[in-house]
């Protein structure tokens, strides 16, 4: 298996879906939030950041799968799948167990030289309250159902890493 999860991490087509799947859970909070009208939180928020970086790996990853691009993917790819684990799991105990005085804060807080808030207010701007469920599907709410994405993702990365130290079987005509 990491023979094969390495000589897929060394073609444009398993990066090009790790991109697109998290372009479609992008998509679909996009649905949620201007659709069904869900007001995203800023936990919310910073979610979606984590999913654009996996997406932005999926990206960097399909410029150049066989250079050691790769590997600049796989870390952005893991520092994302880490990130939205831990925002995720926050923000499930946020709602599981909602502390009297605890809330999220009122608004995102990017950083000056990347204010996304400000440049794309439809997707970044949150107006909903971290510990309200507003949405569930087999009584998992929407942060829980993002833990179990993100942990996929994390573990699918782990398991990319590791194999990177296995060498790639060659196939030609006649080497079986």
């Amino acid at each position: 298996m990491l023979r094969f999860l390495n000589q897929c991490s060394r073609g444009r087509g398993a990066w090009l879906l790790l991109g697109f799947t998290a372009f479609a859970l992008e998509m679909v909070a996009l649905y949620f939030q201007h659709v069904m009208l869900l007001k995203p939180c800023v936990m919310c928020i910073y979610e979606r950041c984590a999913l654009f970086g996996v997406m932005g790996a999926g990206i960097v990853g399909a410029i150049a799968p066989k250079t050691p691009l790769r590997y600049a993917a796989l870390l952005i790819w893991l520092y994302s799948a880490y990130e939205g684990v831990r925002l995720a799991y926050d923000h499930t105990m946020l709602q599981l167990r909602p502390a009297f005085a605890v809330t999220c804060d009122f608004a995102a807080h990017f950083p000056n030289w990347l204010p996304l808030d400000k440049w794309l207010p439809a997707i970044f701007v949150a107006s909903g309250d971290c510990a309200e469920k507003q949405w569930a599907f087999l009584s998992l709410g929407m942060p829980q159902w993002l833990l179990i994405i993100f942990v996929v993702f994390l573990l699918i990365a782990l398991l990319v890493l590791v194999a990177q130290a296995m060498k790639p079987k060659r196939r030609d005509l006649f080497n079986r």
